[in-house]
This record gives C-alpha cells, structure tokens and sequence, in this order.
C-alpha cells in the first residue's frame, strides 16, 4: 500500500490533520487502535476565547478562533453528522469590581468580538451564583468529541483509509524516498497519538507532561442553554443534563475515576450553583497529552525529514488542532517556518 502520509493516532490533532491532508488531495492511511478511554474520547470539547480564574485571554486567542468552526463545520459537511455545538458561555462575576472591569474591556477592540453582552443583575433567578451578574461569551461552545471521532472513521472519505491495530515502532524504516511500514508506503510519518508518542525513540526528548481530567454527567433543575462556566464548567448536553468538571490532576494519572474527583468537581459546583445534583449518570476519566510549557508540540524531526508530530495539544484540543495542522502543513508541503512558539526545536 503507498500513501503520502502515515498517521498515528486518531484523536482530535490526527482527525484533523487527516482531514486537512485529504482536502489538499493527499492520501493517507491512519493507524488507530480506537481506545476508547482516550483522552480525546472523554473530553467536553469546550472552546472558550476567556479563560482561567483571572478570565483572560486564552492563549493565541485571535489566531486560533477564526478558524475553530469554519474548520469543524467543513468536517460535519463532509462527514454528514452533527458534533459542533455553537454555545454561549456564560461567566458569572466575583466581584463589583471585576464588573467594572470587564464593562470597560469590553468596549475595546482586544475584547470586543468575544464580548456578546455584560450583565450587571443576577440572570437564573438565584439558581446560579451570580449575584453581580457575568459576562456572556461568544464564540464558543463545545465539539462532541467521541461523535466526532467515530462519524470521521466512519464516513469512508476520499484519500483517507483507517487501520485498526496497535502501532509497533520496530516495524518503521526510514528510506532515502520516506518510509516503509510492514507493507505500507508513505512519504511521511506524523505521531498524533498522545502520551504513546513520549515512548518513540524520535520524540523522548520532549517533555510530555500528563494531566488527570475527570468529569461528571448529572441531572440538574436548571434549564440553561448556554454553558456556564466558572471554577468548573456545566454543559448542557440535553434538558436538565450537563457535563460538569473538570479536574486537573498530576497524581495518580493512570488510576481512573476517584472518589476524590468526583468531590472535587461537586465541591465546587456547588460554588457556582445553588441547587444539588439530583443524580450522576457517569462518571470518566482520562489523561490528557499535556506538556511542561503547556504549549503543543509541532514540527518536523531536526535529523529525519519524513518523521513529524503534532501532539501535546493538553485540555484544548478543539480550540488548538485546526491552527497545529495548518502550521505543520505549512512547514511539510509549503516550506513554512511553524510558529517558534509550538515549534518542537525550542527543546533542542
């Protein structure tokens, strides 16, 4: 079999990388061994243009976000399936103070386009804690990840073929034309499997730095159609059923759902909302393919030109896949410099 590229991993970063590969008429052969308690698989998906405790920014916000639902619409379109979720987020306020703050940011052009309205008065009839109101937030919402993922292998697109199998590294030789594995020839190679790839012999100098991530699906008497999110997010999946969390842990990566997550995230729900869950129908885990500088890691090998990455793509994956391909495309097949800030030299 000849392809041009070889992928490994069918998470967000190689679903998208294949689909950007196949709109440029590319051919690709994904070999994924459908984990299903992938990180990819049990994230909420969220994309959020302000984030954190300190609500800023999220990182290369106005590179990023131009491209996040053009580019999830055009997989929908070519795969016929629903899995983006445009939303509302809404954020309550702490403070008088930070009101104040955020009624003036909003009426500059850094903030402007992510700023849909500023509430001042409490906005669920005092079902969410927000006595000084919030700030509602546009362009965001959240992607169904797994849905996703599945409606992509499924829909049997031009170019793009699918392997269900564990990858063996061994079998991989490097040739002066690209490379050959078992039977497989491809020009290139790129690691799009997470927290697998700190374990090939080209990528063990990064420095992967996995993150737990547990999350709740509970019934809540409160019909809100935006997300609301602070301290932990709610996402309403359907009525009176949100995804909430999540957690962000670096012990015990490999345990799987705890007692303690599960506290954690309750805990501070019940900061956000006055009103108890009335029942928890799941309870997930996964580990996220984080790293030290919480920056994703792109590029080509320094020493072989057929072997490339995009990885490390952490608890952003929606918001972060679709600018990574087009930055590692733009390297392989236009001759591009990536981005020195994802670019995997920084740790050489």
């Amino acid at each position: 079999m000849e392809v041009d590229f070889l992928l490994i991993g069918q998470g967000i970063a190689g679903t998208a990388l294949a689909f950007e590969l196949s709109q440029r008429g590319k051919s690709v052969l994904i070999i994924d061994d459908q984990k299903h308690h992938s990180s990819s698989r049990v994230a909420a998906g969220l994309y959020n243009p302000i984030t954190g405790r300190k609500m800023v920014k999220t990182w290369y916000c106005d590179a990023l976000f131009p491209l996040i639902e053009p580019f999830y619409e055009g997989l929908e379109e070519a795969t016929s399936a629903k899995f983006l979720f445009k939303k509302r987020i809404y954020r309550p306020f702490l403070s008088i103070e930070e009101q104040n703050e955020w009624m003036g940011k909003s009426a500059t052009d850094l903030f402007a386009d992510y700023v849909l309205e500023i509430f001042t008065t409490p906005q669920y009839d005092q079902k969410v804690n927000d006595p000084y109101g919030g700030i509602l937030l546009n362009h965001s919402g959240y992607l169904a990840v797994a849905q996703m993922l599945d409606a992509f292998r499924e829909a049997q697109l031009p170019y793009i073929s699918h392997r269900r199998e564990q990858f063996d590294e061994s079998k991989l030789i490097l040739t002066d034309e690209g490379l050959t594995y078992a039977d497989v020839q491809a020009r290139f190679i790129v690691y799009c499997n997470g927290l697998a790839a700190s374990e090939s012999k080209y990528f063990n100098f990064l420095p992967f730095h996995p993150v737990k991530g547990e999350i709740l699906t509970t019934q809540i008497a409160l019909d809100s159609e935006q997300i609301i999110n602070r301290g932990v997010f709610m996402v309403p999946t359907k009525a009176r059923t949100y995804r909430v969390g999540s957690t962000y842990s670096f012990k015990d990566i490999y345990g799987g759902i705890s007692a303690q997550g599960k506290d954690e995230i309750l805990e501070k729900l019940a900061t956000l909302i006055h009103i108890s869950p009335k029942e928890i129908l799941a309870h997930v885990a996964g580990v996220r393919p984080a790293t030290k500088d919480r920056r994703p890691f792109v590029g080509v090998h320094p020493s072989f030109t057929q072997v490339a990455i995009v990885n490390g793509l952490g608890a952003k994956g929606v918001s972060l896949a679709p600018y990574c391909v087009k930055q590692l495309l733009g390297q392989i097949l236009d001759g591009h410099k990536i981005d020195p800030q994802l670019n995997i030299t920084r740790y050489l």
